[in-house]
């Protein structure tokens, strides 16, 4: 099966073609998620002919993994916490049948990538999976059964990075307090770290910017209040991995996203914690970092449109 694959996110959107489990070709653009998707969509439409053109064939959709809520059913955008904000009134379907003659599934891009993961990356072979994706914020996505996990409201398995961790702590760009995203994620390490006690006797203080690479970076190096502030995050991450195993009972955790390329060994941190404080009788959950980086989405777009057709 051939497919057009989309992938929007906060700051870029990749397209690609995708055959067979292999990615024919793949194009990504830097966006700004403020403006509008509206004025983005012709632009994409550009860059998909070019990718059709280029690899000729028959198409049979287009898999759209959009970075929120989404209704896979009806193909449409349910919220978007502030990005791409007029996404909600788009009829994206009909833009992809005008645009391309083709039909469109959409799904929420953490998902996606899962799929991706699921038939050609770290969870080949295993039809029960969370992953987690430790980067601007902090994506799940959930296969129970081989299956996507949903819900009656497509909330299900994607919002494990707003569980409650700290309540009262501080505040999410969900809204709430005290959520996993909130205590230890890209957008919220900053001012974490200029809010921790001796911060401004840190090198972390002489830094342009904070972001994970310049936090481990620190740490590797002695220094003791980034020491705490990683140690901390290693400790919110492995609460959010066991709250996982506990809440959708799988198999393999799929570990993703920038924070991974930092060298620190946390996969292996991660997995101790589960191991040592899961409640799984029948076993000890597997932890594997993924495999596919910025193209799982992409890849995901295949399995997503056969598991439409196949309903």
């Amino acid at each position: 099966m051939r497919v057009l694959a989309l992938e929007l996110g906060g700051t870029h959107v990749s397209c690609g073609a995708v055959e067979d489990r292999k990615l024919l070709e793949s194009v990504r653009i830097e966006v700004d998620s403020r403006k509008n998707l509206a004025e983005l969509l012709p632009d994409l439409q550009q860059v998909l002919h070019g990718l059709m053109a280029r690899h000729p064939g028959a198409y049979a959709g287009l898999g759209f993994g959009f970075c929120g809520l989404v209704n896979t059913r009806e193909g449409k955008v349910l919220s978007t916490n502030g990005k791409f904000s007029d996404a909600t009134a788009i009829d994206l379907p009909a833009w992809a049948q005008d645009a391309f003659g083709l039909p469109m599934v959409l799904e929420n891009d953490a998902r996606m990538a899962l799929l991706g993961e699921w038939r050609a990356g770290s969870a080949r072979g295993c039809d029960d999976v969370v992953m987690i994706t430790l980067g601007t914020g902090i994506g799940t996505a959930v296969l129970c059964g081989g299956r996507l996990l949903r819900g009656k409201h497509f909330q299900a398995g994607c919002l494990g990075g707003h569980f409650t961790v700290a309540p009262g702590g501080r505040l999410c760009s969900c809204g709430a307090r005290g959520c996993f995203e909130a205590e230890a994620s890209t957008y919220a390490l900053a001012n974490m770290s200029r809010a921790w006690p001796g911060f401004g006797t840190s090198s972390l203080a002489q830094e342009d910017s904070t972001e994970f690479e310049t936090l481990f970076r620190s740490a590797e190096h002695g220094d003791a209040v980034a020491m705490e502030i990683r140690e901390h995050c290693i400790q919110i991450w492995s609460a959010c991995a066991l709250s996982l195993v506990h809440a959708y009972d799988p198999e393999l955790i799929v570990l993703g996203g920038g924070v991974m390329k930092n060298g620190y060994p946390l996969l292996r941190r991660l997995q101790a914690h589960v191991h040592e404080q899961a409640w799984t009788p029948w076993g000890k959950v597997q932890f594997r970092p993924a495999a596919l980086g910025s193209n799982a989405a992409l890849l995901g777009a295949e399995p997503l449109i056969e598991q439409q057709h196949a309903l």
